[in-house]
């Protein structure tokens, strides 16, 4: 099977291409030479390649930038998304779109799943994710739409790099927030669970894919230093301590009904994902 991925260059596209190899003819393609918002030459491209799949990983993720540049925002994670599918739908390729938990609100009590009812929430981020999810529903019939969050993977950027650089010894305390929850999940881990959906050609719809339990942002900082051995000590703090342009979702957790009613493996747990990562990444045995 020929799998196309678009955004390649990035953390999760690189993790997918290298993880994925053994298993499929992976081909990669990222800026400057497939722009996505170029509906005619990510048209070319798919032509050229000829693929039986494309994952679409290509997206302005910065979420605080998003907010600044909006039009920008939706250009790539709308527009080009919307340019994806129905290149897709045009040369007879399957779909697997990537998106974020952004696209809830945070508000609810309890892990979003694959059946709630999203709205964009209250970020351009979201909101131009979602509307991006929405294209491919409209746009690319032979479609999978996969939500993440907390993503970390080699090389970075993301939390537990940032955590890592802090734990210098520098900082007798280190403010983390605690009033924020989600899943902290290892791109890894998403990749081979992607490789199970593209495994199974049939399939559509949405999944989730982080990992199983949860944490807030304190709570996984404490676990990356406990298995990197670091001495650092945490102060919880609020998200109010931390203001940022773009509003963070109290409640980032995604719950994995879609895995289970498909009969798919499940996500790994949070903790033993990131033992994994940080004995490859950081050479640490936790």
């Amino acid at each position: 099977m020929k799998v196309l991925v678009t955004g390649a260059k990035g953390m999760l596209g690189r993790t997918l291409v290298r993880e994925l190899g053994g298993l499929f003819e992976m081909m990669s393609s990222d800026l400057p030479e497939a722009d996505i918002t170029n509906e005619s030459m990510i048209d070319a491209v798919i032509e050229h390649h000829s693929p039986d799949a494309v994952i679409h990983c290509a997206a302005m993720t910065a979420v605080d930038r998003c907010e600044t540049e909006r039009d920008a925002a939706f250009r790539l994670n709308a527009y080009g998304t919307a340019n994806v599918a129905s290149a897709c739908r045009r040369h007879g390729v399957r779909l697997i779109a990537i998106s974020t938990d952004y696209v809830f609100d945070g508000s609810s009590d309890r892990p979003y799943d694959e059946f709630a009812r999203p709205s964009g929430g209250d970020t351009v981020y979201g909101q131009s994710k979602f509307a991006g999810e929405e294209a491919v529903r409209e746009l690319c019939p032979d479609h999978v739409i996969c939500r993440i969050s907390w993503l970390y993977g080699e090389g970075g950027p993301s939390f537990v790099h940032t955590m890592m650089g802090l734990a210098d010894g520098s900082r007798a305390i280190l403010k983390v927030v605690a009033d924020q929850r989600g899943n902290p999940t290892s791109a890894l881990a998403v990749a081979r669970a992607l490789g199970n959906i593209l495994a199974r050609p049939n399939l559509c719809g949405t999944f989730h894919l982080t990992c199983e339990g949860e944490a807030s942002w304190a709570e996984f900082a404490t676990e990356i230093f406990r298995l990197a051995g670091r001495n650092q000590k945490i102060e919880p703090c609020s998200t109010d301590e931390f203001p940022r342009r773009a509003p963070r979702p109290k409640n980032s957790r995604l719950e994995k009904m879609a895995l289970r009613l498909a009969g798919l493996p499940q996500m790994p747990h949070w903790k033993d994902a990131l033992k994994e990562f940080m004995s490859t990444e950081f050479n640490v045995k936790g």
